[in-house]
């Protein structure tokens, strides 16, 4: 096990050492999260892709999107394959 030690700075920033970013394959401006197990050790790893984190990336078709309708327009069509579905049983 290899152990690096790196200073924060008075905005308590630090860097991740060079060998650290290669092996996690942290690039500039990638986003990466830290977990804090049971035990209090903290992990860090590239962030996943989520939805959360992708909210906001993409400019929607029209403006103002109604994200209320949209929901309810796949709930409603998630419901009707599960009821097909359910019939063809």
């Amino acid at each position: 096990m290899r152990e690096f030690i790196a200073t924060t700075t008075q905005r308590n920033q630090v860097t991740i050492p060079a060998e650290v970013r290669r092996l996690l394959g942290i690039k500039p401006r990638d986003k990466v999260t830290f977990t804090i197990e049971d035990g209090g050790e903290v992990r860090l790893a590239p962030a996943s892709f989520s939805l959360e984190s992708a909210y906001g990336s993409v400019t929607p078709s029209e403006q103002p999107e109604d994200f209320d309708a949209v929901s309810r327009a796949v709930k409603d069509a998630k419901a009707d394959r599960t009821a097909r579905e359910l019939s063809e049983s």
